[in-house]
């Protein structure tokens, strides 16, 4: 679909100079993902991955796990008045017999671009049970080095970015530092979903020996999605919230924040940050 960025006319004003010009700009809309026929949830999002984004938040969500578990996935047609299909409602069928976990299929969860999951009663409602646990035997070894070269990397592989400035990315490396894929949406938690989803449609979970680098912030939602795709290490360039740093700590995973340049902070997992002997012990 031809629907990632869209025009729109802008006043611009330089050093003084007025003129009008063509903007590109990053597209949102509304996606409803439905789970065998039933409304679970609305995500803002820029389409595009629709299908690897449902796939990913219902791996998040405790549905999924295996590819045989996905029957398949279809847009909706009928979304508006005419009959016609506006490709913002997708419908995911589970494989029959699939023992649906405790989730409610009538609470019509509501996630918005910026925050992700919206209004879950309590912390102990959000951790859901993951299908597996973090191991990755031998643990990763990540030099920080390797772990600094990490978002020139996804700045690179940022197609959209370079004509909108307006998208989060999320990319998964193997442990040696090579890209595996990136993803690119207005909501960052979006951008993982579709990185997972495709993992998941391509038979690859767990992710078991990757590294997962987010543009943004490390929230405890992206934390959560990391460890349900059995991923190891979450690096951010941005601060990780106190509950991400909570839920790494209990889990295993290591979490990495405010990688820009040679310089971050390892929150929780440091076992698998190959540290020089030298290293300051301050």
């Amino acid at each position: 679909m031809g629907r990632v960025t869209e025009r729109r006319k802008v006043l611009r004003i330089r050093d003084g100079a007025v003129s009008t010009r063509p903007d590109t700009l990053v597209a949102e809309e509304p996606l409803e993902i439905r789970l065998n026929g039933k409304p679970l949830a609305i995500t803002m999002r820029t389409p595009g991955d629709d299908f690897a984004l449902a796939a990913g938040f219902l791996v998040s969500e405790g549905v999924l796990g295996r590819a045989d578990e996905l029957q398949n996935i279809v847009y909706c047609a009928g979304a508006t008045v005419d009959g016609s299909n506006t490709y913002n409602i997708v419908d995911v069928r589970t494989a029959p017999g699939l023992v649906m976990p405790d989730i409610t299929l009538e609470r019509n969860v509501y996630t918005t671009s910026s925050c992700g999951l919206c209004g879950k009663a309590s912390l102990d409602a959000v951790r859901t049970t993951a299908r597996w646990t973090i191991n990755d035997t031998p643990p990763v070894r990540l030099e920080p080095e390797l772990l600094a070269q990490l978002p020139d990397r996804l700045r690179a592989a940022q197609q959209v970015f370079d004509r909108t400035g307006g998208l989060h990315a999320a990319a998964l490396f193997t442990e040696e530092g090579e890209l595996v894929d990136v993803r690119e949406d207005v909501g960052r938690h979006n951008a993982v979903d579709k990185l997972v989803g495709r993992a998941l449609q391509n038979g690859t979970l767990p992710l078991s020996r990757t590294v997962l680098l987010v543009s943004g912030r490390a929230s405890f939602e992206l934390a959560q999605k990391a460890v349900m795709a059995g991923i190891p290490v979450l690096a951010a360039v941005s601060a990780p919230s106190s509950l991400a740093v909570d839920l790494a700590t209990e889990t295993g995973l290591t979490l990495v924040g405010f990688l820009r340049g040679a310089s971050m902070n390892v929150y929780a997992g440091e076992h698998r940050i190959a540290l020089r002997a030298a290293a300051s012990q301050g």
